[in-house]
């Protein structure tokens, strides 16, 4: 741990987190250890009939009902006082926009936002919380302790008869404000995530990953993308992750006692 804090020292950073920063706030890992498996739903599936949707509103209903009472962790709020020069999550808790992290993007949107896939309006999860405790009185009582996963899904399959309200605007189908996989991330976010990375190369930066397997592509291609450019990488991870051959330096830690460290390092500087 020594050796990433000696090298992170005084550089400008770009910060990339993952569902592993999370944990201490509660919200399961997908890929840690001790993770069980999980298929997500692809938007294929979501698109595809009434019946996906209806698994998945019943069980987000479960799910976000819990998530939503976190809050953020020691690693969050280090990462708020760190300030990088972005800081780019793969999570949808947002839990770093509550502590205050002042340059965000959220690749893969906000699980607190909703989206008609009919008139594109969006509105505030809370308020089809509501609807969905209205028209599924007693659903939330009967299986108040299901499993809770990474992204406000639950582990249960009974979910026939849960009725999911229609976009109050047009009767439209309403869709969580997330990356669904099977969906791209919107091209602007992509182009603010490499613009920041890029820009590491004319300041001694570093990229910092914190609590990511970068298993999936959309994180995994800023690391290519600084180590192509000669960027340091460091990456903090309990277990193994797709860019370890890419790593400057790794470290098997948590995420929050790293970063507790990271912000204590910068802030004797």
């Amino acid at each position: 741990m020594i050796e990433a804090l000696d090298l992170l020292h005084g550089r400008p950073l770009v910060v990339l987190t993952g569902a592993g920063l999370s944990t201490d706030s509660g919200i399961p890992d997908y890929r840690g250890p001790g993770s069980p498996s999980r298929l997500p739903m692809t938007y294929q599936e979501f698109v595809s009939g009434p019946a996906a949707r209806q698994r998945y509103w019943a069980r987000s209903h479960l799910g976000w009902g819990r998530m939503r009472r976190a809050d953020p962790n020691p690693g969050h709020l280090a990462l708020a006082e760190i300030a990088p020069e972005l800081l780019i999550t793969q999570n949808v808790d947002g839990l770093h926009e509550r502590a205050g992290t002042p340059r965000l993007v959220a690749l893969h949107g906000r699980i607190a936002d909703v989206v008609c896939l009919g008139c594109r309006q969006t509105s505030a999860r809370a308020a089809l919380q509501e609807r969905l405790a209205e028209l599924n009185p007693g659903f939330a009582e009967r299986y108040a302790d299901v499993a809770v996963r990474p992204d406000g899904d639950v582990d249960l399959e009974e979910t026939a008869g849960f009725v999911v309200p229609p976009c109050a605007a047009c009767g439209g189908v309403l869709k969580p404000d997330v990356v669904f996989f099977g969906e791209n991330v919107p091209a602007p976010r992509v182009e603010r995530c490499y613009a920041a990375v890029d820009g590491l190369a004319g300041t001694r930066g570093a990229l910092l990953v914190a609590g990511s397997s970068l298993t999936v592509m959309s994180g995994f291609r800023f690391v290519r993308r600084a180590a192509k450019a000669g960027v340091p990488v460091v990456i903090v991870n309990r277990g193994q992750t797709r860019g370890d051959e890419l790593a400057t330096c790794k470290v098997e830690a948590g995420c929050s006692e790293f970063l507790a460290g990271l912000r204590s390092s910068r802030a004797a500087a």
